[in-house]
């Protein structure tokens, strides 16, 4: 093994010098690839959320990226795989939007407030059809939405009574349980065929109506003040 003496200019060894650039090939190569993964996940999002999962083609995303469907194929074997990517890349960004919203809530109806805010947001930009294509035609996308509403939203829900109940802004005799079941079962009726067809609301202007009648549901006559200042605030 060669010694560095002092006063003398110290320099890699070949091998060192060919590992190094071999690593910086590497990671420009891997970061290019996933700059390419991200691209496709995010214009699919912007076709899927606009015209709904069925009616999007591979076509469509290679064309609205100007990319060949051969090379979106390197990257997602088929669009099952694609549209579940796109279900766990919206699953996370709502779930930091939620744990941002849940940091800044002043009360349990505040809290629910900002959550119904933002699914207003996220509502109006979303095509109607999407739950119903997800359950009908990507049950990989659809068994990811459904682990994630069964897990991370109902401990949500769940949490919010409780908070709302230890604040006094909820009745205390309320079954927990039962109602963050009863929760989860209503956020997805405006997603419903029936429902769509018998209410011509916007998918967003109907969600809220539905989030707002049931914390009238759930208030105790302090939280009932509390509830109505909120919307005054805001109207």
């Amino acid at each position: 093994m060669a010694h560095h003496l002092k006063g003398e200019p110290f320099i890699l060894p070949k091998e060192t010098l060919i590992t190094t650039k071999v690593s910086v090939v590497l990671r420009r190569m891997t970061t290019a690839l996933t700059d390419q993964s991200h691209r496709i996940r995010q214009e699919a999002h912007t076709l899927f959320m606009r015209y709904g999962f069925k009616s999007v083609s591979m076509d469509d995303i290679a064309s609205a990226i100007g990319m060949s469907k051969k090379t979106i194929y390197q990257f997602f074997p088929d669009k099952e795989t694609l549209v579940a990517e796109v279900v766990k890349m919206i699953i996370i960004q709502n779930e930091q939007n939620c744990e941002h919203d849940r940091s800044i809530a002043k009360d349990a109806i505040h809290e629910v407030l900002l959550a119904i805010n933002q699914m207003s947001n996220l509502f109006q930009h979303m095509n109607p059809s999407l739950i119903f294509d997800l359950h009908k035609y990507y049950h990989q996308g659809y068994f990811t939405f459904q682990s994630h509403r069964n897990n991370y939203i109902q401990k949500i829900i769940t949490e919010n009574l409780k908070r709302g109940i230890a604040e006094g802004n909820y009745r205390e005799e309320i079954d927990i349980a039962t109602i963050t079941r009863l929760r989860l079962e209503t956020i997805l009726i405006p997603f419903q065929p029936e429902f769509q067809q018998t209410v011509k609301a916007p998918l967003a202007d109907a969600a809220k109506e539905l989030s707002i009648h049931y914390l009238f549901g759930v208030v105790s006559p302090k939280g009932y003040k509390l509830l109505f200042k909120y919307i005054q605030k805001t109207a």
